[in-house]
This record gives structure tokens, sequence and C-alpha cells, in this order.
């Protein structure tokens, strides 16, 4: 797990907080989000049924477009083909969805690992689309995994949850109880702190 610069546990029972501490460091490493967390603050207050996680963010990664990961030009001009040849392999399955999405499964061959060939009418518009067609968002995987995060590190039984965030910071607060406002407020100021520290 790469070092966070704040990583607080506290807990009103004393001993439970570094099992928790133990628990949250385990599941960062498990979703390899230690390089998206910069700090992090949790809080327990079991008497209350109360969890809170506060978590600033380190710098956020760019979308990825087809066109940075592949070359995408016209194939066969008879057959009116557009041919895209794939430099970073990782994203293919996530390409592939997208293109079936698309076109229709029977309708994108792949006669080669790395490419792939879809018919269309008009291929050089097609082409102009699917180079700035976005093929990941970290962004959108990124909240999808620190909710996973937290849902995994809560309390057996904290079924109420209320999360938010922002190219910043993540918020959560998870109880066995209705979610209180002030709850949520508490949870907020945690980030103001972690945000705050030197």
């Amino acid at each position: 797990m790469e070092a966070l610069e704040t990583f607080i546990v506290e807990s009103t029972v004393p001993e439970e907080g570094d099992a928790y501490k133990s628990i949250v460091a385990d599941i960062i490493t498990e979703l390899v989000l230690g390089g998206a967390i910069g700090r992090i603050k949790v809080l327990v207050r079991p008497e209350e049924s109360l969890y809170l996680m506060a978590i600033i963010l380190r710098g956020g990664q760019p979308t990825v477009k087809l066109s940075d990961i592949a070359s995408v030009e016209i194939g066969d001009l008879t057959k009116k083909e557009v041919r895209i040849s794939i430099t970073e392999e990782k994203y293919l399955p996530e390409l592939l969805e997208l293109l079936w999405a698309r076109y229709g499964r029977a309708k994108v061959f792949q006669p080669e690992r790395r490419t792939l060939v879809m018919n269309a009418e008009d291929t050089s518009a097609e082409i102009d689309f699917l180079k700035d067609m976005v093929v990941a968002d970290p962004k959108r995987t990124l909240q999808s995994r620190l909710v996973e995060m937290a849902i995994r590190a809560t309390p057996e039984g904290f079924r109420v949850r209320y999360h938010s965030m922002d190219p910043h910071k993540f918020v959560f607060v998870a109880s066995e109880d209705i979610i209180k406002p002030e709850w949520i407020q508490e949870a907020n100021e945690m980030t103001t702190e972690l945000m705050e520290e030197k």
C-alpha cells in the first residue's frame, strides 16, 4: 500500500481502534486505493451505532479516450471498414463492451488479439467519433471502489448509509439507525480538518 499522509482511526472503545485500522488498511490494499487516498480518518462510536469515514483524495486521473490507447483508421475501403489497433490492452474489455453496445456483438470482428474491425457507412465520421470515445473514466470507478471499501470496513449491521464525493474528498456515514444530519456535518468537518493538516 502506498504510504498515506494521514491515517487516523479512533474508537470510543480504545482496544477496537487498532483492529479497525488494520481492517481499513487491508481493504485499501486489496482494492488498490493507496494511490488515490491521501488522508483518511475513521471514527467509530459503537454506543451510538455510528461509523464515520472522511477521505482526502490525491490528484485525479483524466479520462481515457480511445485515441489514447489505440490508433483508429480506415481498413478495407471497399468493405467500408474501420480498423482499431490497440496499444494498451488493459482497456480491451471496456472497449469491447462499448463497441458491442454501439454496433452489436456480431458486427465487431477481432481478427487478431489487438485488432478490432467494424463496418460503417461514413468511415471518416465514425473514425472521428471513435477517437473521442471515452473508454475508461477513473473517477467513476474510483467512487465505486471507495464505496465498496467503506461498506466492507463498516461494522456488521450498520446498514443505513450515506456517502458523498467530489473531486477532492469522500465522506461516508453508517449506522444501525436513521442517519442524523449532525453526523453528516461531523464527517464533513473531519474532511475540513484533514485538508487543513500540514
